[in-house]
């Protein structure tokens, strides 16, 4: 049986073109040595088995059809295959045992779904955004029923758009998974490791990421030097957290909310991660990042694409 699930740990992990940039690059920098945790990647090919599995060759090439209603079909075909009809017992047995791996290497903390989808990050197109994770599975149902919404994702309607518009077809790509342990975290954030002024920002937020991406609070803002040294924090307005309910930690009062959610040492720390995450990658970064009773974890590296200052007219000067 051919192997399609592979931890991050595994050197194979770190091809993009099997298991999307996204795994992938969380594979390169935890076999550099930083705090990733362990998690494990299906490979695309799961993807292209349960398609080919389900009959659905056809759906797919007719996405491409000049004819938009036959092509909206196609879409809705390709939904509906992949969300309602069961897992091959070659894709679905060894995802389980992966899952049950995970579940006691972690302590039992629920786990996350993440799509790796093959088109992301790439020069010109992102996709950031565009694709699902789910967090806090916890039951063997909602944890299929994940992998199987995000194999769908790349059929859903603001993907189409965003491919049309990028000269790419969901038909002529695949959807990787990545499965990793929730990280219980106090507070999360994201970072990049070079602004247009040369800085590095980070923003943060208490409890889960997912605030932020969410638009559900302005996170704190927090700058440092090139040198990795603190220049200025903005507090940001974050009235509420979006925490795991099974940590085992109490609310935090109202009153931390209109406190740092790092210190100036933290935010050091935080930034010499971030320069090292630069250095393995070879460019600039932009990281997703949780911090934990334990310290700082990585959930996502991916480049980032900086573009010339624009040059006011003239008249402008």
């Amino acid at each position: 049986m051919q192997q399609l699930i592979f931890p991050l740990s595994a050197p194979e992990a770190t091809d993009a073109s099997r298991f999307g940039p996204k795994a992938a690059n969380l594979a390169v920098l935890r076999q550099a040595g930083l705090p990733i945790p362990e998690s494990f990647c299906l490979e695309a090919q799961a993807y292209r088995v349960q398609v080919e599995a389900l009959g659905l060759e056809d759906a797919a090439r007719d996405i491409n059809s000049p004819e938009p209603g036959k092509a909206r079909r196609a879409a809705l075909d390709m939904k509906l295959g992949l969300l309602d009809r069961p897992i091959m017992p070659q894709v679905l047995e060894p995802l389980l045992a992966a899952r049950q791996t995970l579940l006691q290497a972690s302590g039992g903390e629920p786990v996350v779904v993440r799509s790796s989808a093959l088109v992301e990050d790439r020069f010109g197109s992102s996709f950031a955004g565009q694709f699902e994770s789910y967090l806090e599975l916890e039951g063997e149902t909602d944890f299929l029923t994940a992998v199987r919404s995000c194999w769908a994702a790349l059929w859903s309607t603001r993907v189409l758009r965003y491919m049309a518009t990028h000269d790419a077809s969901p038909a002529e790509t695949a959807m990787a998974v990545l499965v990793q342990p929730l990280v219980p975290a106090r507070v999360s954030g994201g970072g990049l490791s070079q602004s247009a002024n040369g800085d590095m920002v980070l923003n943060a937020t208490w409890g889960l990421g997912s605030a932020i991406a969410q638009g559900e609070v302005v996170p704190e803002r927090i700058v440092l030097t090139r040198e990795g040294k603190h220049h200025d924090t903005a507090l940001g307005r974050k009235y509420h957290r979006v925490g795991c309910r099974h940590d085992g930690r109490p609310l935090l009062p109202r009153a931390l909310f209109s406190q740092p959610c790092l210190s100036k040492a933290q935010a050091i720390e935080l930034g010499q991660i971030l320069r090292k995450v630069e250095a393995v990658m070879g460019m600039p970064v932009e990281i997703e990042w949780a911090l934990d009773h334990r310290g700082f974890k990585l959930l996502q590296g991916r480049p980032l694409h900086l573009a010339p200052t624009p040059v006011p007219d003239e008249i402008w000067l």
